[in-house]
């Protein structure tokens, strides 16, 4: 079992050099990587979530959004430390391999395949509903097993499709250049929130936060459904996450030191302002009971308090700037594929490098091609949460290795430094436990079938072809 443990040298990893055709060209500033951050958090999860949100927890919602935002908070300073200790490409994966040990590292990197992909697919999916919406009014003479998921009775969601493979072709024509795009529909969905707060604010009546806490602080079951504080932070966690796709840049930063740890730490604090500030208007403007469960509670909201233009502009700003999250977590995958096919974990052929364009094309590509089959063809509503217990993986892996590293090499030199850090690994590795153990119990045993299915692969295959495995 020594496969298990090998772990690749510090000097591979922090310089990555072995292959001149695997490089990726440093191209992104720290207000690209806040704006990557923030098109990767700021998505379909404020639109959606916040009346999922209230219907388990009541306003006590307001909590749930604090309680995910401490454990994201927690782990995106584990994230800054390790990201600018190791700036190559791969996130957890990476750290993972570098500090604990190959078979772990596989583990991490086949369950953020499954996150990055999971969440593609389904804002991809997201995005396809309003586009067929928009069809459908306009009148063009589409067939509707076109614009319908197999599984809903159609042939394909061609939109879905459609969707995810301009993203990925977005991103194969270079970093900078998708940045720069992404930052523009991030600021569209920043002044679209902006409006809603200040259209709620007039109607705010604080008598809507009582009872507060109606289903209690633990999770526990009602009616085969869990509900209460955390449970329903175990699902706003999905509107958290999205910076640790920040860490996947760190190959592409101009100045890894300072732009990661501006692009992590920064898109997280403006987040979590964000939507505190999105859930206190929504609950302060109307009764709980009006929009909780609501598929677009925030233009529900609107509606009522009669906005019915602001609701619709605000409603064509999501999905404007769906996109953003695709490309967020597509641009993640793609450079955790071509983290461990550098390894020689996957075909080392995805880890070619376009000469001009520094992009890796090939995996881009395969990326864009698995998200938007998925996308079109398999029914993902039952599988969405396991892109939570994947986040989740990684995030503990994390701040494992972050602490790891502090207590066996505490010397090494480290540009960003976690403040406290015994108890920020403590609060990321239990918070982050602990909403795992409060997600529904089939999101758990498909976690552990998938892991199994990526064990069988990596003992078969991927351990063979390692670059440290023996010749």
């Amino acid at each position: 079992m020594s496969f298990w443990n090998r772990r690749r040298p510090w000097v591979a990893a922090a310089a990555q050099r072995a292959d001149g055709a695997s490089q990726l060209k440093r191209s992104l500033s720290w207000p690209h990587l806040v704006a990557l951050g923030v098109g990767g958090i700021v998505g379909t999860g404020i639109y959606t979530l916040t009346g999922e949100a209230a219907a388990l927890a009541g306003p006590a919602a307001m909590l749930s959004f604090v309680i995910a935002g401490i454990v994201c908070a927690c782990a995106a300073l584990a994230y800054a430390e390790m990201s600018t200790m190791i700036p190559v490409a791969g996130s957890a994966y990476t750290y993972t391999y570098t500090v604990i040990g190959e078979g772990w590292a596989w583990i991490v990197g086949w369950s953020l395949i499954l996150e990055y992909t999971l969440v593609c697919s389904v804002v991809a999916v997201g995005w396809g509903g309003y586009a067929s919406g928009l069809i459908r009014q306009a009148g063009w003479p589409v067939p509707e097993v076109l614009l319908t998921a197999p599984a809903n009775g159609g042939l394909v969601d061609l939109p879905a499709v459609l969707i995810a493979l301009a993203v990925a072709g977005l991103l194969t024509l270079g970093t900078r250049e998708s940045a720069r795009i992404n930052l523009v529909l991030v600021l569209v969905k920043l002044a679209a929130l902006a409006a809603f707060v200040a259209l709620c604010l007039p109607a705010f009546d604080v008598a809507h936060f009582t009872p507060f806490m109606p289903h209690g602080f633990a999770a526990h079951e009602v009616d085969g459904v869990k509900v209460g504080v955390i449970a329903a932070a175990s699902i706003i966690f999905f509107a958290f996450y999205g910076f640790d796709t920040i860490s996947t840049a760190s190959e592409e930063a101009e100045n890894p030191g300072r732009d990661l740890t501006i692009g992590i730490v920064g898109s997280m604090l403006l987040c979590t302002l964000i939507y505190m500030a999105v859930a206190a208007s929504a609950i302060g403007a109307q009764p709980v009971d009006t929009f909780a469960g609501s598929g677009e509670p925030l233009a529900q909201i609107l509606r009522a308090l009669g906005h019915p233009g602001a609701a619709v502009a605000i409603g064509a700003a999501a999905v404007i700037a769906l996109p953003t999250v695709i490309m967020a977590f597509m641009y993640g995958q793609s450079r955790v594929f071509f983290a461990m096919a550098r390894d020689g974990l996957l075909p080392r052929r995805l880890a070619a490098v376009h000469a001009t364009r520094g992009t890796p094309v090939a995996v881009t590509v395969l990326t864009g091609v698995i998200a938007a089959t998925l996308a079109g063809f398999m029914p993902l509503a039952r599988i969405v949460a396991l892109a939570n217990a994947g986040t989740l993986c990684a995030f503990i892996a994390t701040a494992a290795a972050m602490a790891i590293l502090r207590l066996r090499e505490p010397q090494r030199p480290r540009r960003f430094r976690t403040p406290l850090w015994p108890l920020v690994a403590l609060l990321a590795i239990a918070g982050c436990l602990y909403l795992f153990a409060s997600l529904p119990g089939e999101t758990i045993r498909f976690f552990f079938v998938w892991n199994a299915l990526g064990l069988a692969v990596y003992l078969l295959y991927a351990r063979h072809l390692s670059r440290l495995a023996p010749i």
